[in-house]
């Protein structure tokens, strides 16, 4: 139920008389190596991305759904930083601030996003550039942007923090249907 919760507040958030366009298949990957250390990468390919037609986009993902080359990375992440049994997930909200001028040619189109990230019990402003394209398969979504973990309150202990780069990169793709 606790990670129900959430998703229902996503759908509701959107649930205007807005036409919606939805994947449950949306990818997110984020990379946090260093040079000359074992690569810190994960992806979840089950995430949920609600846009509408007045431009409003919201994003859930389960952190547990993050896959690691490497198992003793992934429980190290779920555990000891991400914490994911108090905080199972991480949800973003918000608009595209230049929606109204985007065209529905099959052309890719950089749109301003602006909205909230939360994640490990912290919410925080975002401002993403996110390529839009419109395509008879739906709404193809493609950001990449970088965060860094103590502004999430995401501890990086001492012994390690030399292997793991200040700044993660994250890449997020998903299609959008009705």
């Amino acid at each position: 139920m606790k990670c129900l919760f959430p998703f229902l507040v996503l759908i509701t958030v959107l649930h205007t008389h807005a036409q919606k366009h939805v994947t449950k298949t949306g990818t997110i990957s984020f990379e946090g190596s260093v040079e000359t250390f074992q690569p810190i990468k994960a992806t979840n390919e089950s995430t949920t991305v609600v846009l509408d037609n007045k431009g409003n986009l919201a994003a859930l993902v389960l952190i547990k759904g993050f896959r690691f080359p490497v198992a003793l990375m992934q429980e190290h992440f779920n555990e000891n930083y991400m914490e994911s049994d108090d905080f199972p997930n991480a949800t973003l909200r918000g608009k595209f601030a230049n929606y109204d001028t985007f065209v529905s040619d099959g052309s890719t189109q950089t749109l301003q996003f602006i909205g909230t990230l939360e994640m490990h019990g912290i919410k925080k402003e975002l401002e993403i550039p996110i390529e839009l394209t419109y395509t008879a398969a739906g709404y193809k979504l493609l950001a990449e942007f970088k965060l860094n973990p103590s502004d999430y309150n995401i501890d990086i202990p001492s012994i390690v923090s030399k292997k793991i780069a200040d700044k993660i990169t994250v890449v997020v793709k998903a299609v959008m249907t009705e």
